[in-house]
């Protein structure tokens, strides 16, 4: 098999495994990233506990959502994250296995740093693809209205570009956030998950093994999501409905965390965080772990 061969076939089966990964990821964790949405983009405290449009937490938001919303709510903005996480993850783990023969920097055997280097290489051109779908989707996440009168996603975005455009107040709103939140997060999820991995031995026992790969997926998720939070926080306010209409308050990644920073404190910028981390952090391992089993079935598959 010559160097193209094996390439193209390496490439086909990642983009299986990537794809099959994310799409099981996102229908399991989805209700989650709309709760993180929902809570980074309130700026201001209500002073009626019974506002239906303010969230004193995951749980509070939750209620208000099954009770205002109605059930199917807590899959608003699934589709693009759907349409957009194959392609997303086919791009992470094939650009992430390309950028990490760059960064062996004439070692033998990756590094800690060469994971590191590749996962952000990885979450940037990942951030770039996938910046549009994440208008369309925090756009949709922020909407309360009954799940049934919420536009589609194709409504949506034709609304975005004919509003606003392809540029940086239309689909590619909040890029240099979106880069930043990715980039960083890959760079810790993937740096690692991959050298713990190879320090940790493996198991001959199945179950165990599997378990293994499930911790460190699952710690690698939670530190990534502890990293990256102000950017993520800084994404929602930039991307999702501004607090006075007609006015951008929040414009680029640095002056919406300096902002968020003076008007509501530090503990502002990590807005979100616990359902990011019980959202990342099994979503990672979950990623993980399919992208793993999936890669090795189509391996032994087309041996």
């Amino acid at each position: 098999m010559s160097e193209l061969e094996k390439f193209i076939k390496q490439a086909t089966m990642q983009i299986g495994a990537g794809g099959s990964a994310g799409f099981v990821e996102v229908c399991i964790m989805h209700p989650l990233d709309l709760v993180k949405t929902r809570l980074q983009i309130q700026a201001t405290k209500s002073s009626a506990s019974s506002d239906r449009h303010y969230y004193t937490g995951i749980v509070d938001c939750m209620k208000k959502m099954y009770k205002y919303e109605g059930l199917t709510s807590f899959w608003k903005g699934i589709l693009p994250p759907i349409l957009a996480e194959t392609p997303k993850r086919a791009v992470k783990f094939v650009t992430f296995e390309q950028y990490k023969r760059f960064f062996m920097f004439g070692s033998s055997t990756p590094t800690p740093l060469t994971f590191s280097l590749a996962g952000l290489g990885a979450g940037i051109t990942e951030a770039i693809l996938v910046n549009p779908f994440e208008v369309v989707k925090v756009t949709l996440q922020s909407n309360t209205s009954l799940a049934a009168q919420v536009p589609s996603t194709w409504s949506v975005t034709r609304q975005i570009v004919r509003e606003h455009g392809l540029g940086s107040r239309g689909l590619n709103k909040g890029l240099t956030a979106t880069i930043a939140r990715n980039g960083v997060f890959n760079m810790v999820y993937f740096g690692f998950y991959h050298s713990v991995k190879g320090l940790v031995p493996e198991y001959q026992d199945s179950i165990k093994e599997f378990g293994r790969k499930v911790a460190i997926g699952f710690t690698a998720g939670v530190l990534g999501s502890c990293v990256n939070i102000p950017f993520d926080v800084a994404k929602s306010r930039i991307q999702g409905p501004q607090p006075i209409p007609g006015i951008v308050k929040y414009i680029s990644t640095t002056g919406a965390i300096v902002l968020v920073y003076r008007e509501e404190g530090f503990r502002a910028l990590y807005k979100g965080l616990l359902p990011k981390v019980l959202r990342l952090g099994p979503g990672g391992a979950i990623m993980l772990v399919v992208y793993d089993y999936v890669y090795h079935f189509l391996e032994n598959r087309f041996q």
